[in-house]
């Protein structure tokens, strides 16, 4: 016995050699056939992405409905019908158009006793007319048999002697259940298939059925995924859910937004394709920077550049090789099927082409979406999720029908997208409309099956109403609510929601619970900062050097300070290619251009004698450096941006040298100079003027401070020092009033502090804000009394360390801050913070009165 479709049938008569046409053929040769033929009216689309598609669609119709298009004389028509010629002229010689087929098998009819003997039509309610005549025919020869069990009876069968088989319908009465939408009814079906498995119903007698799958298959996946039940997709799982898939798609992504470390790395974690090449390429991966974006071949030419041959596995530097893959990447959707045959292998390879056949390869987000995969689940012995027309040919006793609303069960009809009703009439093109076969595979699958359940949306996704199929409009229906009990659970999620009370003793929704009452309540719990006395992490980190930074946190946010420097908190890192650059990015390239001019300017003889020349050619010298190392190890904006902001940068660094400071006697001048820290970057071969690493502790407080000084002048006899902090944004007018700012303008006094403790207490030190930007003149803001501000601070401090210490981290002034990176944390009730800051000052008592200090 064999199993054969109508196709492969009628093909065995006509010749052994012979085959229906292949979908994928006759997609690939349509569009390799397009380019040669005039389409008339259809000329302006042609190369359009979906017009390959779009005409295989159609040839594929007009061939199962037995249509010439060269009979009619409609312009479109005969365009279609020349785009035919070309295309069966290009085909494999093997492959034949049904009625092609009909006409060869019908002239060897007399061999069918011998090469098939006995037919039976199984799983059909309708057959193409394009192979009726043969089937009328070969019934003339040989016994064919219509097996129709429960299903529709075609009327053109009573003409022929095709005998046909019929069984009496099951009878089942249909149950109905009213949804909330797709998503509750996807929900209902899976607890009612776990219900079936707890009562002894062998999964193999179950099955999920739909019109359309394609609604439903997002809510279906998901659901089997959290469940674990055995469903198999008999129209096969979308790829992008597969890691075939993802690994496709991670290099198409490539393809399409450019190359990028990250991008790169997403690709290599999931290819499986030529080893060596993978091997090769994930080699880099240790020798550039890790946080370096790369997004441009210059970036990786230069990343390589600093990669000493050594450092490669066996020695042998292998730059040129990689570069080579990185080119060929570069290239973009250009290259897209170079790029497949070099970097894939197997089912990857296989995806990536069927989706290039779909599409272009600028398209490959939509292709790729499109492609599906084999789920490796077993079809014969587990539940089944498939379309009706699908189920309608092999039809199962359980069954659950989805989206049985208006519109969708049964489908409209549609036109064919290139031969609309008044060029050829829908009736002729297509004799079999997808209305009529919903209607005939709802019979089937309902007579056919002993246990019945249909639902329907009562909305959609926008929250429209949604009205019932005609096809269940004279049954009641059982109401479902979403939040509703169900009796069999098919999941945990699902289980915890049927058992509340379980749910309530578990740890999550205990803290969950808590957290959003104590949100609510008007006084100070532990979500609100409320910790353990003398918490280990604290006193850990209370045992390091605090920055400037960090300090001005434990002083005006208390909280943040415990989330982001004893927790690790973070921020998300910014996008490969932010669209802007942030002032603190702006204000890190100023630093690190000012330190590469003024280390040359004192190379070359000091600071305090260069003139304005010599100031612009060593900015701009040291502002290269600083932007390509920056290209290489950060992300940066689109280029206008880019050149903008270093043109700012050239302009503020030569403001900040170039104003004029009394010379200090045989002054020597560092830059981004450390204190109370270990050898960072380079800094080990810098000529400074104390040990790094020497600690600075606050008087009055057992806390050490680091940091570096934006720059220092220092005396030859080291008597007398400048220190500076500059400030690349602008100018705050009451800045000639502020001496610490409520603890946020810290600098000057800690780095007067740092510098008096590592000099010796006999140095006299100036110490001011300096502002670039500010009219020349003016900007600079020196610190009258540094020891008051210091006393200010280090009080601060103490008691913020105290406070800290006996159990609350308090949100600070500084919680509603615009710029707070971790608001997020914080509930986002709006309410929250006027409600509960005065509760969090009161608890700090003096601790909070640093606030309002000028």
């Amino acid at each position: 016995m064999q199993v054969l479709t109508m196709g492969q049938l009628v093909a065995r008569l006509a010749g052994g050699v012979l085959r229906p046409v292949d979908p994928d053929v006759l997609l690939e040769t349509a569009r390799e056939a397009l380019p040669a033929v005039s389409m008339g009216e259809l000329e302006p689309i042609k190369g359009l992405p979906g017009m390959p598609s779009a005409v295989a669609g159609t040839l594929d119709k007009v061939w199962r409905a037995d249509v010439w298009l060269a009979e009619f004389d409609h312009p479109r028509l005969a365009a279609l019908a020349r785009l035919e010629e070309e295309i069966v002229g290009r085909l494999p010689a093997s492959m034949r158009r049904p009625s092609e087929l009909v006409d060869l098998a019908s002239r060897r009819l007399e061999l069918a006793t011998t090469l098939i003997g006995p037919v039976e039509v199984h799983g059909h309610s309708e057959m193409s007319p394009c192979w009726r005549p043969f089937l009328t025919l070969l019934a003339e020869v040989v016994p064919v048999k219509w097996v129709a069990g429960a299903r529709h009876v075609p009327t053109w069968l009573t003409a022929t002697k095709v005998v046909v088989e019929t069984a009496k319908a099951s009878g089942a009465p249909v149950a109905v259940r009213s949804c909330a939408n797709q998503q509750h009814e996807v929900i209902e079906a899976f607890r009612w298939v776990r219900s079936l498995l707890a009562g002894g119903t062998p999964a193999s007698d179950i099955a999920i059925v739909a019109s359309s799958p394609g609604d439903y298959d997002d809510h279906v996946f998901a659901q089997a995924s959290d469940s674990a039940l055995p469903v198999h997709f008999v129209h096969g799982v979308k790829a992008v859910t597969v890691a075939d898939g993802q690994a496709v798609a991670a290099l198409g992504e490539i393809l399409l937004k450019g190359i990028s470390q990250e991008r790169l790395k997403r690709y290599l974690s999931l290819a499986k394709g030529a080893p060596a090449l993978h091997a090769l390429l994930r080699e880099w991966s240790r020798l550039v920077p890790s946080d370096a974006p790369l997004t441009t071949l210059k970036r990786w030419e230069g990343a390589f550049k600093r990669v000493d041959p050594s450092d490669w596995p066996d020695g042998h530097n292998r730059s040129a090789e990689v570069m080579d893959v990185l080119r060929l990447l570069a290239g973009g959707a250009d290259r897209a099927g170079e790029v497949g045959e070099t970097l894939l292998a197997g089912t990857q390879k296989s995806l990536w082409g069927r989706a290039l056949l779909d599409g272009p390869a600028a398209a490959l987000p939509v292709t790729l979406g499109r492609l599906r995969v084999d789920d490796g689940v077993e079809p014969a012995s587990n539940v089944l999720w498939t379309s009706a027309i699908a189920l309608a040919s092999s039809p199962r006793p359980n069954v659950w029908l989805l989206g049985l609303n208006a519109g969708s069960w049964p489908r409209r009809i549609s036109e064919d997208r290139l031969i609309p009703d008044h060029v050829l009439s829908i009736e002729r093109l297509d004799p079999l409309p997808v209305a009529d076969g919903d209607r005939r595979d709802f019979t089937t699958i309902v007579a056919s099956a002993t246990n019945v359940v249909t639902s329907f949306s009562r909305r959609d996704v926008g929250g429209r109403l949604l009205g019932r199929s005609p096809l269940i409009s004279a049954i009641k229906d059982l109401h479902l609510d979403r939040a509703r009990t169900p009796e069999h659970a098919f999941s945990e999620a699902d289980r915890l929601l049927a058992r509340t009370q379980e749910f309530a003793g578990m740890p999550i929704a205990v803290s969950g619970l808590g957290c959003w009452r104590d949100w609510y309540r008007d006084d100070l719990t532990p979500h609100d900062g409320l910790i353990a006395p003398g918490h280990e992490r604290l006193r850990k980190l209370f045992e390091r050097p605090m920055s400037a930074t960090s300090l001005k946190l434990l002083l005006r946010d208390p909280l943040r300070f415990v989330w982001r420097y004893a927790l690790g908190w973070r921020a998300p890192e910014e996008a490969d290619e932010p669209l802007s650059f942030s002032p603190l990015h702006f204000g890190n390239l100023v630093h690190a251009s000012l330190r590469g001019a003024v280390d040359q300017l004192e190379a070359a003889g000091g600071l305090a004698g260069a003139g304005r020349a010599e100031l612009s050619a060593a900015i701009d010298s040291a502002l290269a450096a600083a932007a390509s190392d920056w290209e290489s190890q950060l992300p940066i904006p689109p280029d206008v941006i880019w050149r903008d902001a270093i043109d700012g940068a050239r302009s503020v660094s030569l403001a900040a040298l170039s104003y004029s400071f009394p010379h200090l006697p045989g002054q020597r001048t560092w830059t981004e100079i450390p204190f109370g820290k270990p050898d960072i970057h380079d800094d080990g071969v810098r000529d400074l003027p104390w040990k790094r690493e020497a600690p600075v502790e606050m008087p009055g407080t057992k806390l050490r401070i680091e940091g570096l000084i934006d720059r220092l002048d220092l005396s030859e006899d080291q008597k007398n020092a400048r220190v500076i902090d500059y400030k690349t944004g602008k100018l705050n007018k009451k800045m000639s009033e502020t001496t610490i700012k409520g603890g946020s303008e810290l600098q000057r006094c800690l780095y007067a502090f740092a510098v008096k403790v590592l000099i010796g207490g006999g140095v006299a030190i100036d110490s001011a804000l300096l502002f670039p930007k500010a009219p020349e003149g003016e900007g600079l803001y020196p610190l009258d009394d540094v020891d008051a501000a210091l006393t200010k601070v280090a009080a601060a401090a103490a008691l913020a360390h105290d406070m800290l210490m006996s159990g609350f981290a308090a949100i600070g002034t500084d919680a509603k801050d615009t710029y707070n990176d971790l608001a997020l944390a914080l509930p986002a009730s709006a309410g929250y913070l006027p409600r509960k800051m005065p509760l969090a000052q009161a608890r700090l008592g003096p601790a909070a009165n640093v606030w309002s200090e000028s």
